[in-house]
Parts: structure tokens; C-alpha cells; sequence
């Protein structure tokens, strides 16, 4: 027989250190970018979205483990070392590429071309500078992120393997939960648009929804915590079908993302159309 578990507790300081963190620290990156002048730091040396990505990379590990230790299942100690050293290479990797990045887009680099296509690096000498430029948007979009979204997806899976109760203790959705949604799901159709991560995304919305029902089976329920995530997940996949719906025809961005999964990244929508019009 099921040992009778304690009655459920919303993790509210936990959700809130969450959202505040990928709000300000990641999503904040790019508002920064856009509101400050961009002489108001020298170019060759951090600006403010820098730091806000550097404070990001020191808080993520700690949210992260933080998370693990309010969830039952868990890694070997081993596994979660491994885990946060990738987080943080990861999140290093994308810090110097995107810092770069940013800088490019000053003098002109367009995001919804390739490399090879932007006007300001057609012309570079000797070619092979290309190359360089290349693999450093690899570091950025590729191999950065696959660093930074698993351990984070697989984190984030792991603690909602945890957020459930009896049937018995089932209760009506926190209203700090509801609240929190909305800035949650925004957050998620931000990591699947500009991290690209639409794969281990939705591979790790169809584990939460299999516990869902194999803890059913069980007579178990998702609690508040476990509520919040699932809806904040379904919103998010809402949110990516409409961005999608709207995009779709666009030929250069298809040009862009030309892979089987279509997710136009919002960077690529603003070089190619928002900052096009503040230049004219």
C-alpha cells in the first residue's frame, strides 16, 4: 500500500526566483539592448546585457539545484555535477558568441540571413574568416544551447515527476499559480522561438503528460506546482502554433530555418523587418 503523502506545498519562492530570473536576466538581455544607446559602453568591453548574462549564468546552476533538492527523483551526485558544469559551459559558450553577435548587428549583420549571405561579411579577407564566423554561430546556435536546454528541460521534467498528491488531497489551483502562468508560458514560447529548442521541448511536454497518466493509474494527481507547469507548457505550445500561423508564408525566414520543424526565431524577425524600418 501507497505510503499517504504530506499535503502538498506550492513552491512559490521557487517559481518566483524562476520567472524573475529568465525575465531580467535572459529575456532582459535584449530589451537592454534595444533601450540603451549603443555608445553607452565601449564595444570592446561588456555592456549591460553582458552582465545580465553573466548574473544569468551564476543564478541558473543554483535554481536549477535548487529544484533538484525540492524533488524526489533526483540524479546520482555525479550526474548533477556533470549537469551544472554543462549548464555553465553552455551558457558561456553562448554569452561570448551572442556578445559578438550583438556587435555585428551594430555595423549591420542580419540576423534572418546566413553567414555567408550577410553584406557585411561577404567581402572579409581572406575568406576563410567566413569560416571562423560560422562556427562561432554554431557555438551560439547549436551546440551553446543543446548545453543550456537539456540539463534545464531535463531538470525541469524531473522536478515535475514530483509535483503530485493523492486524489484525495487534490485541490484547486493556487492563485499564485495562475498569475505566474502567464509569465511562465511567455517565457517558454521565448525559449522554443530564440533557442530553438521545439524538439526537447515538446519530447519533454509528452514525458510530463505519460507521469500524468501513469501516475493516474495510481491514483495520483498533479498539485499546484505540477498544474502550473503542465498549463504553462500547453499555453507556450498555443503561443508557438499562432507565431508560427502567422509567419508561415514568409519565404526568407523559411529560407532561414529551413530544417523540417519551422520556428521562426523573434531576432530574425526584428533584423528583417523591425530594424529595417528604423533605418529608413
Amino acid at each position: 500500500m501507497e505510503e499517504v503523502l504530506s499535503k502538498p506545498r506550492f513552491h512559490l519562492d521557487l517559481w518566483l526566483a524562476f520567472t524573475l530570473q529568465n525575465w531580467i536576466l535572459d529575456v532582459g538581455r535584449p530589451v537592454v539592448t534595444l533601450v540603451l544607446p549603443a555608445d553607452w559602453t565601449p564595444l570592446n568591453r561588456p555592456g549591460a546585457a553582458e552582465y545580465l548574462h553573466i548574473l544569468y549564468n551564476i543564478s541558473t546552476p543554483l535554481i536549477l539545484l535548487k529544484m533538484l533538492e525540492r524533488s524526489p527523483r533526483t540524479l546520482p551526485r555525479t550526474a548533477v555535477r556533470l549537469g551544472v558544469i554543462t549548464v555553465v559551459m553552455g551558457t558561456s559558450l553562448h554569452l561570448v558568441a551572442d556578445s559578438i553577435t550583438r556587435r555585428l548587428m551594430l555595423i549591420g549583420y542580419q540576423l534572418h540571413l546566413s553567414v555567408r549571405e550577410n553584406p557585411v561579411l561577404k567581402n572579409l579577407n581572406p575568406s576563410s574568416l567566413i569560416d571562423a564566423f560560422e562556427l562561432l554561430f554554431y557555438y551560439d546556435d547549436t551546440l551553446g544551447h543543446l548545453m543550456w536546454y537539456v540539463p534545464l528541460f531535463l531538470v525541469l521534467f524531473l522536478f515535475f515527476s514530483g509535483c503530485f498528491s493523492h486524489r484525495k488531497q487534490e485541490e484547486k489551483t493556487p492563485a499564485a499559480a495562475w498569475m505566474l502562468l502567464i509569465p511562465n508560458a511567455a517565457y517558454y514560447w521565448y525559449l522554443i522561438t530564440e533557442g530553438q529548442t521545439f524538439i526537447l521541448f515538446i519530447f519533454t511536454f509528452f514525458a510530463m503528460m505519460a507521469t500524468v497518466m501513469h501516475k493516474r493509474r495510481r491514483g495520483m494527481v498533479p498539485d499546484g506546482n505540477g498544474l502550473l507547469t503542465l498549463y504553462s507548457f500547453s499555453a507556450a505550445l498555443v503561443l508557438v502554433a499562432v507565431w508560427v500561423a502567422w509567419l508561415w508564408s514568409d519565404g526568407v525566414l523559411r529560407k532561414k530555418h529551413s530544417g523540417l520543424i519551422y520556428v521562426p526565431q523573434p531576432r530574425c524577425v526584428y533584423t528583417l523587418y523591425l530594424q529595417q524600418n528604423n533605418h529608413t
